[in-house]
């Protein structure tokens, strides 16, 4: 029973490997194509800052956000939140236990601009200058099962890339910060709002 169990503990991580490759490929070959809508993401990452409360109290993390109201961008609405659902799983991962993520936005210019603060070890720059490349691992040494496959980023950039936003990382003095950057629009005068 214990080598079953592993066997297929194993079989079910081959698949999410596979799912995962097979997203990212399609949407090298699909372009922006995807459907487009008007997305609040200020809902939309609140909702996500409380769908991901549990994961955050077993590390005894708090998760504190300060979004601009009404930050609205078009694009994909799954899409974007498959991005934040990414950066919110590594900051629970990767935080100092009992520390604060932080998720701040709002409108810089003709953009919005997010960012993901957590409290952790300092990424090395020569990782850093890495982090997004398709099958990098931060820590080599974690369990597949709590690491990921190295995807997550990369499949977070080629999003982003698609919707005309950018994705970029810093960390210094324990502290790391993802910033996504997307175009800003898509008021409701300029067609419905889909409400994630």
């Amino acid at each position: 029973a214990k080598y079953t169990g592993i066997a297929l503990d194993k079989a079910r991580r081959l698949e999410e490997l596979i799912s995962e490759f097979f997203d990212i490929t399609r949407m090298d070959l699909q372009g922006a194509g995807q459907e487009r809508c008007v997305i609040h993401l200020s809902i939309l990452l609140e909702q996500l800052a409380d769908e991901f409360y549990p994961l955050f109290a077993e590390k005894g993390l708090t998760c504190r956000t300060d979004i601009t109201p009404q930050l609205t961008t078009r694009g994909d609405p799954d899409k974007l939140a498959r991005v934040f659902d990414n950066l919110l799983r590594n900051a629970c991962h990767y935080s100092t236990p009992g520390s604060v993520v932080r998720i701040s936005g709002g409108e810089e210019g003709d953009s919005i601009v997010l960012r993901f603060l957590n409290s952790g070890r300092t990424i090395p720059p020569e990782k850093l200058a890495r982090i997004f490349d398709q099958f990098f691992r931060l820590d080599s040494s974690r369990a597949t099962r709590t690491g990921g496959a190295g995807l997550g980023l990369a499949i977070a950039k080629e999003i982003l890339t698609l919707h005309g936003g950018t994705i970029t990382a810093w960390s210094r003095e324990d502290q790391v910060c993802f910033q996504v950057t997307l175009p800003r629009g898509g008021r409701r005068e300029e067609g419905p709002a889909r409400e994630p």
